[in-house]
């Protein structure tokens, strides 16, 4: 609301009957939109006027709609749909603005980097023409001297949101892994000598992180990215990291309720099958064989013989 407009404040919005009713509107839209959890949070601010009011009519459908809610919270858990993220950059002076810029795009649940792939192309090939526009496929960092100036070039990585280790802590449920997020990570493998992969003595893994100017869910379903870090992982990191999303995947399968065997199965085929040479086996016998030389190695070396006992113990 700007206060220069004429009666803005006499309008009918700026009454307490008017902000209780865009909120209960709001709620509506979010129990629409499946982000019952705030549904909760914006009955908090109306409660209070209503209790003041003593309106237990109004209390009454208030609630009935609070248990909607929570029951939907319930019954459908993981079976909610929130988002896949993928991050854009477009590349070329046709684009004017936005060369060399990023960002994270919000897409429905379910979409595959081909469509929104597809999708892309089409639009900005019918702006600057269907042969001026080319999407580069990989995700590794793009060099603009191997650009034909005369082209638009659009990069499309699919990327994951990203909590460090302590944010974990408060967020617990899947919808909160999901909600009030503006961090995302992409992994890029490589090799050395230019390969992106390679025996695992030699498989590097580049991780960036990217931060977004807002949170999504945000009204618009694209945001610019403001930053972006990277971290390169050796060889024996990536192991690590390998490894502890096996003892992961075995964990989740053995706690889960009710059991399912079948992805027990599954995970279990993929832990210690001897078909996939990439297979705890092959890290054991590659990294854990002998003690390393260099000294720094030592603690990496460690951490991985830690990993390994707990999968095992898994």
């Amino acid at each position: 609301l700007s206060p220069d407009e004429d009666g803005i404040c006499s309008g009918r919005y700026f009454s307490e009957s008017g902000l209780v009713g865009l909120l209960e509107q709001a709620a509506e839209l979010f129990s629409t939109g499946g982000l019952y959890e705030t549904v909760n949070e914006v009955y908090k601010i109306v409660i209070p006027i209503l209790e003041a009011h003593r309106d237990f009519r109004k209390l009454t459908l208030t609630h009935s709609k609070l248990q909607r809610a929570f029951d939907s919270v319930i019954t459908k858990g993981q079976k909610r749909m929130f988002g896949t993220y993928f991050r854009v950059g477009f590349y070329g002076s046709k684009f004017g603005d936005l060369d060399e810029q990023e960002f994270v795009y919000k897409e429905p649940a379910i979409t595959k980097l081909p469509e929104i792939s597809h999708r892309l192309e089409g639009f900005y090939g019918q702006c600057f023409g269907e042969d001026a526009v080319e999407v580069i496929k990989d995700s590794a960092p793009v060099d603009r001297r191997k650009l034909d100036p005369n082209k638009a070039y659009i990069q499309i990585t699919f990327v994951e949101p990203y909590f460090d280790e302590y944010e974990m802590k408060d967020r617990v449920t899947y919808f909160e892994k999901n909600f009030n997020i503006c961090r995302f990570m992409y992994t890029t493998p490589f090799t050395k000598d230019g390969r992106p992969r390679g025996e695992l003595s030699e498989q590097y893994k580049r991780n960036t992180i990217l931060t977004t100017m807002h949170a999504f869910p945000y009204i618009k379903t694209r945001i610019k990215v403001l930053e972006r870090e990277e971290f390169v992982l050796t060889p024996i990191e990536v192991a690590i990291e390998d490894m502890r999303k096996k003892t992961q995947e075995l964990t989740a399968a053995t706690n889960q309720e009710p059991p399912d065997a079948k992805m027990l199965q599954m995970v279990l085929q993929g832990s210690v099958g001897a078909t996939v040479n990439q297979g705890p086996l092959e890290v054991a016998q590659v990294f854990l064989a002998e003690i390393p030389a260099d000294p720094k190695l030592y603690r990496h070396h460690n951490k991985l013989r830690l990993s390994f006992k707990e999968f095992i113990m898994r």
